[in-house]
């Protein structure tokens, strides 16, 4: 492949990867999320291959096996397995804002992003002046807004690996020569993470019914007040 094709190839997929971004902020099913975090994961994949191929960077090859091996396949599965079957059936999501009023911020946010980028890009060799910057702070900041908008364990927990793969996507543009084992480190963390979220989320649903996070806010609050409080009252 020659190198333009490449820089289009890696144009497209980190494209997509902004679109997906936006897709997390508004879909209000969990399987949705979770399938729209699983392409992400895939096109992070891909552009780490074709930046590799571009780059001829070895390190970026096992970034990308890495990332095509857990976060698309063992991530999801581990989520499946340890979070109730109800998470995932059920049809909406809480969330606190509309869908108009949270893509419109987010749509802010993509544009901060290109602001916060640029002297980024400015600082490091033309060569590194992609779209994977810009793009990957947008991710970045997107899967923090999701985490502020959202309702639910399980749809949390995937803005938290969504800003990990936006922060992923800018470091594999910038530090093409990212040590493998820091990558199965990172991974592992994140491996640890879902695994103990599903754990919690499945005992939380046996014991209360619900993985509102609301919900529980509402509970602790009502434990939290002297059982005698309202017959003194």
């Amino acid at each position: 492949m020659t190198d333009q094709l490449l820089d289009n190839l890696n144009a497209l997929v980190t494209g997509l990867f902004l679109l997906t971004a936006f897709g997390i902020v508004a879909m209000r099913q969990t399987r949705g999320v979770l399938n729209l975090f699983i392409f992400q994961s895939i096109l992070l994949a891909l552009s780490a291959l074709f930046l590799g191929l571009r780059y001829q960077s070895e390190h970026l090859y096992g970034v990308a096996l890495v990332n095509v091996i857990i976060k698309p396949l063992i991530l999801p599965w581990l989520l499946k397995k340890t979070a109730p079957e109800e998470v995932y059936t059920r049809r909406e999501v809480n969330q606190a804002l509309n869908i108009p009023t949270a893509l419109l911020i987010a749509l802010a946010l993509v544009i901060l992003a290109y602001f916060l980028g640029q002297p980024l890009l400015n600082a490091v060799a033309p060569e590194f002046r992609g779209p994977n910057v810009p793009i990957g702070i947008a991710g970045l900041l997107l899967g923090a807004f999701t985490i502020t908008v959202r309702r639910e364990a399980v749809p949390l927990l995937i803005g938290i690996l969504a800003m990990e793969n936006g922060a992923f996507l800018s470091g594999i543009a910038i530090s093409r020569k990212l040590p493998l084992l820091v990558e199965l480190a990172i991974a592992t963390d994140g491996l640890i993470v879902v695994f103990i979220m599903g754990v919690l989320t499945r005992a939380v649903h046996r014991h209360v019914g619900t993985t509102a996070v609301g919900e529980l806010a509402n509970l602790k609050e009502n434990v939290s007040v002297p059982a005698g409080s309202e017959e003194a009252g």
